[in-house]
């Protein structure tokens, strides 16, 4: 290649580096950037990222991404929303995420993609446990999820955010098996354990055979370190917010999140946009499945996947707060 003067030395420089992050996409074991991540996991905030959940009123993943992107923390490229056991009606699924975009446009987030439907069962493991012979379901998410990997540059690969099944995630890959060169999941799913971990309850027990999909051809980060989620809206928050119809939508869903500590599937989006949030990874790989047919994750130094053991919830509490106690976060 020819270089022209004057820019010889940094045009050089980036050709290495789209060099370098296309290799490692291509292994599947250079971090993801093509500088240096923030952080212990291999993309962060500045990766275009497309939310995957099923229901609006379990937990605050919605209302964290929605802040992140409208504060210019992340780029919300995309809401697919599909079902659960616990949310089986996707009409009323989309209707909750149809609310929630609309009452944060209505109070000036900006930057808010609308949310769209997935309709998809469960994968289903064929006869001869070849991944490749999975039938797709060709769901409307998976197809996003191709389309608009597409647009994502080689350095900054699109990221799945999941708070659910990974359904549509695999199923893109069964759609196009170069999508792992484009793309990273990271998942609110699963526990820690002491030999490292599994993919199942939370969201893993929903589609096993996704999972050993995801965990097998992806890069793939999984979060399976939670906190307390009803911390992030106590009652002596509600008089303190703005009046806006955002904060409305707060207030009237502050009595549904669920108790458990498993449900905060928000610790996916915040271990994205808050590198301080996560304070200890192990590199492990899916090796094998228990008696109730759950992946398991197995500690290897060289492993495919980052697995999320320990995080700091008080630090999510804290910017969820400012966020939504600052003025500036809603414009006219």
């Amino acid at each position: 290649m020819a270089f022209r003067r004057g820019k010889s030395v940094r045009d050089a420089k980036f050709c290495l580096v789209i060099s370098l992050a296309m290799a490692g996409c291509a292994g599947g074991t250079l971090d993801a950037g093509w500088d240096e991540p923030r952080g212990l996991l291999p993309v962060d905030a500045r990766n275009p990222i497309v939310l995957c959940n099923d229901g609006p009123y379990d937990n605050w993943q919605g209302e964290y991404a929605m802040l992140f992107a409208s504060t210019g923390t992340l780029s919300l490229a995309g809401i697919v929303i599909s079902t659960s056991p616990v949310a089986s009606s996707l009409d009323d699924n989309m209707a909750g995420w149809r609310q929630m975009v609309a009452a944060a446009r209505e109070s000036g987030l900006q930057n808010i993609p609308d949310p769209m439907s997935s309709t998809g069962p469960a994968l289903v493991s064929p006869s001869d446990k070849n991944i490749d012979s999975t039938e797709p379901n060709r769901s409307e998410g998976a197809r996003f999820i191709i389309d608009t990997s597409m647009q994502a540059e080689p350095f900054r690969p699109l990221v799945v955010m999941t708070g659910g099944r990974l359904t549509d995630v695999a199923d893109a890959y069964l759609m196009d098996h170069t999508l792992p060169e484009r793309v990273v999941v990271v998942s609110s799913l699963g526990s820690v354990t002491t030999d490292g971990g599994e993919m199942g309850v939370p969201n893993g027990e929903m589609d096993r055979w996704a999972d050993v999909i995801v965990s097998q051809k992806f890069r793939y980060v999984q979060v399976s370190a939670f906190y307390d989620q009803t911390a992030d809206v106590p009652d002596s928050l509600i008089p303190q917010l703005p009046g806006n119809a955002f904060t409305s939508w707060i207030q009237s869903k502050q009595t549904k999140v669920f108790v458990d500590l498993l449900a905060a599937d928000q610790v996916a989006v915040v271990a994205l946009a808050i590198p301080e949030f996560v304070s200890s990874v192990n590199r492990v790989v899916q090796q094998g499945v228990n008696s109730d047919n759950i992946s398991l994750l197995s500690q290897d130094p060289s492993g495919p996947i980052w697995l999320v053991t320990q995080i700091d919830g008080a630090i999510a509490t804290a910017r969820f707060w400012q966020m939504l106690l600052n003025s500036d976060t809603f414009h006219p």
